[in-house]
């Protein structure tokens, strides 16, 4: 649940016949949605052209953790739509009506006790990194048993950027203030809003700045059709908080460094260059330098302490920005509503995006007044994209 920190133009209040709907059906609550995927202009011409190609679909949800949570985060937000209980059966009830071949989710908790053992029963397998330091939530891979198997995984762990640092110091880090940089609770919440400061050590020291307890998997799979092409999917969580836009950016290009690493590998392993695809919360809104970096595959560290991979960087393209433009949103409550979510691939003639997960347009009453509501139980929506990949192209 992580948030831009700036103000940005609220959502319209609700409008009078809102609020009537709203009266109408205290007894009867909305029930979760569920978007649709839309065909990209084309799409179908270009299947019936290769009838052929192979297609999966690739949802990214940020599903707001549990611990997080809290009715004087969300004012906004009715009740009963923050109880565990209607949370985790709307979030399942989402991910389930989606029907993706692979879910990339962001702020999951529970995962051992709840999502695991839930998404096994709707024929999902998982892979799961828990956050650094006290943290409760972490990015999860889930996908398919029938329509993919799990050939290479790395998990990467972004505090991994202060070893180099502390190298860098003769190791003579303040390990009060790394301890005190662990207090972050990493709430995409403005901070002015909340009771008491974050406490996180001395900014100036590099070492803690770059101590956020962010997290990301890499992962290779080998797709259960003909051609057994083998794709590679990361899903990361990138820091919140804009007033420390280097140390997201950091993140930016290790993500894109490690993410080189483990292509090359997967390629070397399976004799083959296999796709890539990229999806998280990356905390950034379109244009901005972390979008641009992602974009532009641009590795110059903005930390001279850090040095940077010499592996080539991956190009990336964004699934939404290249089928009609990024949406106006994907994170919405009173304080903040922007664009923080992607899924970038890497453009090549052996894959391409053929629809996209369709979101509301701010005016829709799913999300007047801003959520977690009772149409969507989490603070962001989820997105998505169907891909084909070419089926003579064999990986």
């Amino acid at each position: 649940m992580q948030r831009v920190a700036f103000v940005n133009p609220r959502l319209p209040l609700p409008s009078s016949s809102f609020t009537r709907f709203r009266l109408r059906n205290m007894s009867t609550n909305p029930s979760p949605v569920s978007p649709k995927f839309v065909s990209v202009e084309g799409a179908d011409i270009h299947s019936r052209s290769k009838p052929d190609g192979f297609r999966f679909r690739l949802v990214s949800y940020n599903i707001l953790a549990q611990v997080y949570v809290k009715s004087s985060l969300f004012p906004h937000s009715p009740s009963p739509c923050l109880k565990w209980k209607a949370r985790s059966q709307a979030i399942l009830t989402i991910l389930k009506n989606l029907g993706a071949d692979f879910l990339c989710l962001q702020e999951v908790d529970e995962y051992d006790g709840f999502y695991k053992g839930k998404m096994e029963i709707l024929g999902y397998s998982g892979l799961y990194i828990q956050r650094s330091g006290q943290k409760r939530d972490g990015c999860g891979i889930f996908y398919k048993q029938d329509r993919a198997e799990l050939v290479l995984e790395e998990k990467m762990d972004y505090n991994d950027l202060v070893s180099p640092i502390e190298d860098y110091k003769d190791g003579s880090a303040n390990k009060d203030s790394l301890e005190q940089s662990n207090g972050d609770r990493n709430i995409h919440k403005n901070p002015a809003s909340t009771n008491a400061p974050e406490n996180r050590g001395d900014p100036n020291d590099p070492r803690v700045r770059l101590k956020r307890d962010c997290v990301g998997i890499l992962a290779a799979f080998r797709l259960k059709d003909l051609s057994r092409h083998v794709i590679v999917v990361a899903n990361t969580h990138i820091y919140w908080d804009p007033k420390w836009a280097d140390v997201k950016l950091a993140q930016a290009k290790y993500l894109l460094s490690r993410l080189a690493q483990f292509r090359d590998l997967v390629s070397d392993k399976f004799d083959c260059i296999p796709a890539v695809i990229v999806a998280g919360d990356f905390n950034s809104t379109p244009g901005d330098e972390v979008y641009q970096c992602l974009v532009s595959g641009d590795l110059t560290s903005t930390i001279p302490e850090i040095e940077c991979s010499d592996d080539l960087p991956i190009p990336l393209r964004s699934v939404y920005a290249s089928t009609g433009g990024e949406p106006s949103f994907t994170n919405c409550t009173p304080d903040f509503t922007g664009t923080l979510d992607y899924i970038f691939f890497c453009p090549s003639s052996d894959i391409k995006p053929i629809s996209f997960l369709e979101l509301p347009g701010s005016n829709s009453e799913e999300v007047v007044g801003g959520l977690p509501n009772y149409y969507h139980p989490s603070d962001h929506l989820p997105i998505g994209a169907e891909f084909e990949l070419d089926c003579d192209k064999v990986c």
